[in-house]
């Protein structure tokens, strides 16, 4: 066999000491397979980072709307930073859960994250009125975030 052929079993002779060919996995594909995905776990883990990345970003988007609010026209300099640094770091991490899991959702999830605990804030806080119609819709905002997550 040439060198650099990719072949990297070792040979006894004209004998491979390994059965299955270079081109084939030692793993033969049983039901679970999913052909073109990784079968090693890796696309979990990766999945799974993308969607705590997320929702971090998702609470990030509230930090940052709720400092917009607060930096009254960017004339507050700790709340403008605060803007600033926590826009960045929001979109930074959205854009990265976006390499992972569809835009749509992705975006939807992070809207939704960020909207709910916005307003949440705003009512706990004082800073807008709090109504029973209020806390039922931000629950449905939350509750169509999970089902999102759910289908995915």
């Amino acid at each position: 066999m040439r060198r650099g052929s990719g072949d990297t079993s070792h040979h006894k002779g004209n004998q491979r000491t390994n059965s299955v060919p270079w081109y084939q996995s030692a793993r033969h594909p049983d039901e679970r397979t999913v052909p073109g995905q990784r079968q090693d776990g890796v696309w979990e883990s990766w999945n799974t980072m993308a969607w705590i990345v997320l929702v971090i970003s998702g609470v990030l988007e509230a930090v940052w709307a709720t400092a917009l609010g607060k930096s009254e026209g960017f004339s507050r300099l700790t709340p403008s930073i605060v803007f600033g640094v926590g826009l960045l770091l929001s979109m930074a991490g959205l854009a990265y859960a976006m390499r992972t899991l569809p835009t749509g959702t992705a975006y939807a999830v992070w809207v939704g994250i960020g909207a709910s605990l916005t307003v949440a804030y705003a009512m706990v806080t004082g800073a807008e009125s709090t109504s029973i119609m209020k806390i039922l819709l931000i629950l449905g905002i939350v509750g169509c975030v999970i089902g999102l997550k759910v289908l995915h």
